[in-house]
């Protein structure tokens, strides 16, 4: 009789065979085909393939002077294949003067593919950067004993002066997010985080090299693979041109010790912007080397911010210096000529509303009421292109919105688009805004605050001083921007193209007579003194505390150099900080230095301490 149990186990250990054969054959597939872990293991042994960085680009302001520059550093390089098991754990911490629990938990970081998405346990991954020289040495003593440990020469960024810090911005270590974005990067790796160094990176990193290394089969180093033809030399970054002038931002930083606040300059010929000042501010070399993450995490914590660039991220109600954007808009629009008076009795009273204004004569048509700056009269021009123009616009929606669109033309309302990270929009109401808030009723009266500055109505320090520079021009601005130049490239036509408003030129004349009348004698007459002609318009923005002291003007008059624009969170009236800080800034740039008598203006400002108090950030 046929044994069927003896055959069916002859196909069994036959089919196991078969599987074995078959696991072994895929094994060997994926082994030597489809994974590269034995070719990554085999070229460990063979090749150090070293990374080499570029020298990052250097940046410099308007004339030349260096502002931030660059320093060797050295990083302490570990490939976890070479260390594992061969280390004297105790010996390494104590060459680099570190414990062991913060030995293990850089090791941990390293293998923690959360963190380091890129590692490979054949690779090259930043064990420690930025030793000093002294450590250096010390570590280059005894590194022959530390295998799998290798020192790559890097460079890490020095800030030559304690200014600009918001401008210049900073270089710190990739997050795992750079790391996602851009595959330039790996852990370890700097990029710019804050300022210039962010917007401009792709032009200041450069690009890295590679040597590759032979290596024998204990370890050591035997030169250059194939005589370094394969190597790569790093392409160092491009430097930067700043448009700022190094004297005038040191002044101003000067003038605004103790004070809450921004001066912004423009050069209305170019948009080139000539100073720009944040306080408080910070020095830019606490953001350098091993001591940044500290010392960031402590001014991030400053209850004043001094992190917040509030020259681009400050919104603030711009006051009595947005007249002149009324001005501009009810001359334009046909809502008045020149010489339509309007009654200010303190202020504009009607149907029992009333806007206060200080006391001068009345009535009064533009060019003196923007001299002594006249609250009546602008309230009265916003009221009638409201609310008695319904022929011309059909309704108070059309109207609003004709008004926003002037708004807009002249820079407000969006992001200007400076070559800065961070930049706001501010805020430039809409009839929609309106019919949202008020469900559908209202009219001019319900908003006559935004007609002198107050209100919904937000702007940035620069915004307000791009506003003088469009006065300056008669009607169109520059993109304003901070870098001037970068090594080997065209400025980008971004910043080269005109922005005209829909005001017209005559418009802008008279605006001009305005702030030349202002500066003559009117609100802004402290400017009188100075011998370049200069045209100004104060602001005092109202606040839940003291108010604010608010400055805009450019100088001279005819072909202007400067705009400029003052905000002193709490000081007061606008002639009060405001219109001197301007004039200093206008006379230091224009004549290239301080007469004794300013110089001595200066040093009083500068010694003058505002109470740190305001509500608005």
């Amino acid at each position: 009789m046929k044994d069927y149990n003896l055959g069916n186990r002859k196909y069994v250990i036959g089919g196991v065979a078969t599987l074995i054969v078959v696991i072994y054959i895929i094994r060997l597939f994926t082994l030597q085909i489809t994974s590269d872990d034995y070719k990554k293991s085999a070229d460990s042994n063979a090749f150090l393939k070293k990374v080499e960085f570029p020298s990052r680009g250097v940046i410099s302001d308007r004339n030349g002077k260096l502002l931030v520059y660059n320093q060797p550093s050295y990083d302490i390089m570990v490939v976890m294949n070479e260390a594992n098991g061969r280390l004297d754990t105790l010996d390494f911490c104590q060459a680099l003067d570190i414990s062991k629990e913060e030995f293990d938990k850089r090791m941990a970081t390293i293998k923690d593919r959360n963190r380091n998405p890129g590692y490979s346990r054949f690779t090259q991954q930043l064990f420690m950067s930025q030793l000093s020289d002294k450590d250096f040495s010390i570590f280059q003593e005894k590194m022959y004993r530390f295998p799998g440990f290798y020192v790559q020469k890097r460079s890490v960024r020095q800030y030559q002066y304690n200014m600009g810090a918001h401008i210049l911005g900073d270089v710190a270590e990739v997050s795992p997010a750079d790391i996602e974005e851009d595959d330039y990067y790996q852990p370890g790796d700097y990029i710019g985080k804050l300022g210039v160094e962010r917007s401009y990176e792709k032009q200041l990193r450069g690009e890295k090299g590679m040597q590759i290394l032979l290596r024998d089969a204990h370890g050591r180093i035997q030169g250059r693979y194939q005589n370094g033809a394969f190597d790569k030399r790093p392409i160092p970054g491009k430097n930067l041109t700043l448009s700022i002038d190094y004297d005038l931002q040191a002044l101003g930083e000067r003038l605004m010790e103790g004070k809450i606040g921004s001066i912004v300059a423009i050069e209305p010929s170019t948009g080139e912007v000539l100073c720009m000042v944040s306080s408080p501010s910070y020095d830019p070399r606490l953001m350098v080397g091993r001591e940044r993450s500290k010392n960031h995490k402590i001014l991030s914590q400053d209850v004043w911010k001094p992190l917040l660039n509030r020259s681009i991220m400050g919104l603030y109600p711009p006051g009595s210096t947005f007249k002149t954007s009324q001005g501009l808009t009810f001359l334009s629009e046909g809502i008045i000529t020149p010489s339509t008076p309007y009654p200010c009795g303190h202020g504009f009273n009607f149907k029992g509303l009333h806007v206060g204004c200080h006391g001068h004569a009345a009535p009064l048509p533009l060019v003196p009421a923007l001299s002594t700056s006249c609250n009546g009269f602008f309230c009265w021009g916003l009221y009638h292109m409201i609310n008695t123009n319904i022929s011309k616009y059909g309704s108070v929606q059309n109207a609003m919105n004709t008004w926003r669109d002037y708004m807009v033309s002249m820079g407000f309302g969006y992001k200007l688009g400076i070559d800065l990270p961070g930049e706001k929009r501010g805020l430039i109401p809409n009839a929609q805004f309106y019919d949202k808030a008020y469900k559908g009723s209202w009219n001019g009266l319900t908003v006559i605050s935004i007609a002198i500055g107050q209100g919904e109505v937000l702007l940035t320090p620069l915004q307000i001083a791009n506003l003088g520079a469009t006065i300056a021009n008669r009607g169109y601005y520059y993109v304003p921007h901070v870098v001037r130049k970068v090594q080997g490239e065209p400025l980008d036509t971004t910043f080269t193209r005109r922005h005209f408003t829909k005001a017209n030129r005559e418009a802008y004349e008279y605006i001009v007579k305005g702030m030349r009348s202002s500066a003559l004698g009117g609100t802004c007459k402290e400017l009188s003194r100075h011998s370049f002609v200069p045209c100004g318009k104060t602001g005092t923005a109202q606040n839940r505390g003291h108010d604010h002291s608010v400055f805009m003007g450019f100088a001279p008059m005819d072909n202007p150099k400067i705009a400029v624009a003052v905000y002193v969170e709490n000081g007061g009236w606008g002639a009060t900080y405001g219109v001197p800080i301007g004039g200093l800034i206008m006379e230091q740039f224009i004549n290239g230095k301080l007469s004794p008598a300013s110089e001595a203006k200066a040093l009083t400002i500068q010694n003058k301490r505002i109470a740190y108090g305001s509500t608005d950030r």
